[in-house]
């Protein structure tokens, strides 16, 4: 299966909307976004692995003011997988209510499901130092 433009296009708006949704508080609307099982890993974070919606909302409400108050994602890159599934990488920002920035790197299997493209496992990993030689 080759991956169309029009695929392309929903599974980048897929990887935007998390951001918009976290932002607002529409935890619900995550169900949009990932299957109700998918492994969220923010273990790099000290967060551990979430699974699904309901955990992801249960573990933002338990940080609190912890959270970012802006969630930005770019770089998007789209990699078609032998089995039909796309591994996706994209770039995270995170602004705190201090104006203090964070990066992180995100690693998502997506996968078309009966209600379209869906993150099945995604993986958070922070980027804290630049590149060395």
């Amino acid at each position: 299966m080759a991956l169309t433009a029009d695929d392309r296009f929903a599974i980048t708006d897929l990887i935007n909307q998390h951001g918009h949704l976290i932002d607002r508080g529409d935890f619900a609307g995550l169900a949009a976004v990932f299957t109700e099982d998918a492994p969220y890993d923010v273990t790099a974070l000290g967060g551990g692995v979430l699974a699904g919606p309901a955990a992801i909302h249960e573990a933002a409400l338990a940080l609190g003011d912890g959270n970012p108050v802006a969630h930005h994602v770019t770089n998007i890159v789209l990699h078609e997988v032998t089995d039909g599934t796309v591994h996706a990488t994209s770039k995270g920002l995170g602004i705190m209510a201090d104006g203090s920035a964070g990066s992180v790197t995100y690693d998502d299997t997506v996968e078309r499901t009966a209600a379209g493209w869906r993150i099945s496992h995604r993986v958070v990993r922070p980027r804290r130092r630049p590149l060395h030689p």
